[in-house]
């Protein structure tokens, strides 16, 4: 029986029989764990998250917008095609099968994944909203997990306390938007339209009223941004600039080879490498996650050449290359941006009226949420939580339960940690290390490239379905 989550009396929870594992935060990630848990029946799980529903990035929802990834790499299909949780099932639930063969889509609208998530977040009965997690610690005398959480209303208020135990963890608290320094003074500034991508859907009618718009950041959600920003202005008078510290607006890797650096087979054998090359490596591979995909690069372009149709040229500067040093109020609605181009070594001054900040995100620190853990956890020479293959963090032998980690090890398991393809298969290793079998059983080779010259990470792998294959 699981610790269910607190009623709105005021009064904790009562201590009931702890749950097999326990998930703090419910994003795709977790979502995920979360799916392919339902389908082991002796496994007791619960998964928390403070906010009162599931929303996966709604600022960024943009109208036509798609993932980079195929609608295969849902929840759970790539390590379990049968899952009554993958996207083909929610749209047979919804009737839309014969619809999706026909528009013969491989690449799904992003607000349709977000109500495939949402349409698993509301009927899964082990994900619980509108619990905030306060307090994380190890109870030595009943080798247990503590976790103190507070019900929130719909509206955020706290309503009552709880506890509830568990022999595992896992923390899936996603990421955070990132502002630059320099621009944090502004963004928390109501009178002056600096916001970051990920608001950008509910700021869109107050950006378009401004005079002059600029965009900063590279990666396919400023290019998003600016495409959509660029098609809502008018032929001649766009006034738009678009700016990015990357040496060009370049486009994403996605060759076959190129993507099988998202594959198991890569993960195991970056895990493998020493921490200072892992380091070397990680802002080497950009363009494998920063870059902009090929038909949004295409469309922007397209949409600029037909400005051109009657003559003269877009009011649309676009420049890479370019650092904001600096930036500060012009009178009571401007901005003033204060420039370094990189390469030519110069600098200057841009005036706009409004700024989009498409400067990505950042893993969410665990050291706060864990912080009764801190004498517990092993670090790397960087001070960085020390992360095994199968997700889980470091831990001091006297604590026998496990706490595995999403999102939240692209140090260690470099660039495939946050991409969504890698999410059902990271939830299948986490689940066959928590119970010490195989639920799912998962392929001994993902990739034709063979990473490293032992081999090891693509015919070497402890798996039933291996064993299996060579007996």
């Amino acid at each position: 029986m699981t610790t269910a989550p607190p009623a709105p009396s005021g009064e904790p929870a009562p201590l009931d029989e702890p749950l097999d594992l326990l998930g703090i935060g419910i994003g795709p990630f977790n979502l995920s764990l979360a799916a392919l848990a339902d389908g082991i029946p002796d496994l007791t799980t619960a998964f928390y998250d403070q906010r009162p529903t599931f929303q996966w990035h709604p600022g960024l929802l943009i109208d036509g917008a798609t993932l980079q990834v195929p609608f295969l790499a849902d929840l759970v299909t790539l390590a379990d095609p049968t899952s009554p949780w993958s996207f083909l099932a929610y749209l047979k639930t919804r009737e839309r099968l014969f619809p999706f063969y026909f528009a013969e889509r491989f690449h799904i609208h992003r607000a349709e994944y977000d109500a495939y998530c949402r349409w698993v977040a509301d009927t899964l009965p082990t994900t619980h909203f509108g619990q905030q997690v306060d307090t994380v610690r190890w109870n030595p005398g009943r080798a247990l997990f503590e976790v103190d959480h507070t019900h929130l209303d719909r509206n955020g208020e706290a309503e009552a306390l709880g506890r509830t135990h568990a022999r595992n963890l896992v923390i899936g608290i996603g990421t955070s938007p990132y502002v630059p320094e320099p621009l944090r003074p502004l963004a928390e500034a109501p009178t002056v339209p600096v916001i970051h991508s990920a608001d950008y859907t509910d700021q869109r009618t107050r950006l378009l009223a401004a005079d002059h718009i600029t965009v900063v950041g590279s990666g396919q959600s400023g290019a998003e941004v600016f495409l959509d920003l660029l098609r809502a202005r008018p032929v001649g008078r766009e006034r738009l600039t678009w700016i990015a510290r990357t040496p060009a607006f370049a486009p994403m890797e996605y060759s076959k080879l190129g993507l099988e650096q998202f594959t198991p087979d890569y993960t195991r054998y970056f895990h493998g490498l020493a921490e200072p090359v892992r380091d070397q490596l990680v802002p080497q591979q950009w363009q494998l996650h920063k870059g902009i995909d090929h038909d949004t690069i295409n469309a922007i372009h397209d949409e600029l050449y037909r400005r051109t149709l009657d003559g003269g040229w877009p009011d649309a500067t676009l420049t890479p290359g370019v650092a904001v040093r600096t930036a500060g109020r012009l009178g009571t609605t401007g901005i003033e941006l204060h420039l370094e181009h990189e390469q030519q070594g110069t600098r200057s001054r841009l005036h706009t009226s409004a700024v989009v900040l498409a400067t990505g995100y950042r893993e969410r620190p665990i050291e706060q949420l864990l912080a009764p853990l801190h004498p517990y956890l092993r670090r790397d020479a960087a001070g960085r939580p020390r992360i095994d293959a199968d997700h889980r963090l470091a831990l001091d032998p006297s604590i026998s339960g496990a706490v595995h980690v999403q999102n939240a090890n692209r140090h260690t398991h470099g660039v495939g940690a946050p991409d969504l393809g890698l999410a059902a298969w990271r939830s299948a290793v986490i689940l066959n290390a928590l119970t010490g079998r195989e639920p799912y059983p998962l392929p001994a080779r993902t990739a034709f490239t063979t990473y490293g010259l032992d081999g090891t990470a693509a015919s070497n792998v402890p798996t039933r379905t291996a064993a299996l294959r060579r007996a």
